[in-house]
C-alpha cells in the first residue's frame, strides 16, 4: 500500500517537473505536434500518478483481503505510465518511431488498471 502512494507521490512529482520542462525549455524547441504530444503523455502520468495513490489509500481502507486486485490494477498503471507516457515522451523528442505501436499497449493498460480498480471494490 504505501509503495503505491510513495511511488504516486514520486511519478506525480516528476510529471508536474515534466510539464514545467515543456512549458518553459521544450515551446521553442519543439514542434507544435511535438508539444502536443509532450503535453498529452505528461497528463497521463499525472493522472494515473494520483490512480496509484488512489489504490494505496483503498489498500488502507478495506484491508488486504482486497489487496490482491488493487495491487494488480497499480501494476497496470504503471506500466501504462511506462509504455504510454514513456512512449510519448520518447516520440515528441525525436525518439525512434518503432515506439509508435507500444503507445496503445500503455492505454490498453490504463484500461485495464481502471477496471480492475472497480471491480476490486467491497459488493455491498
Amino acid at each position: 500500500m504505501h509503495l503505491w502512494i510513495k511511488l504516486g507521490g514520486i511519478l506525480g512529482g516528476l510529471s508536474v517537473m515534466f510539464g514545467a520542462f515543456g512549458a518553459h525549455s521544450l515551446k521553442a524547441r519543439l514542434s507544435e505536434k511535438s508539444l502536443e504530444t509532450f503535453h498529452t503523455a505528461q497528463f497521463y502520468q499525472f493522472m494515473h500518478s494520483i490512480a496509484l495513490i488512489l489504490v494505496g489509500l483503498l489498500i488502507l481502507k478495506l484491508g488486504e483481503e482486497h489487496s490482491k486486485r488493487l495491487n494488480r490494477a497499480g501494476w497496470f498503471f504503471v506500466a501504462g505510465i511506462v509504455m504510454f507516457s514513456g512512449s510519448l515522451y520518447s516520440m515528441a523528442l525525436g525518439g525512434p518511431r518503432w515506439l509508435g505501436p507500444v503507445t496503445p499497449l500503455g492505454g490498453l493498460s490504463f484500461m485495464i488498471g481502471w477496471f480492475l480498480l472497480a471491480f476490486s471494490l467491497p459488493k455491498k
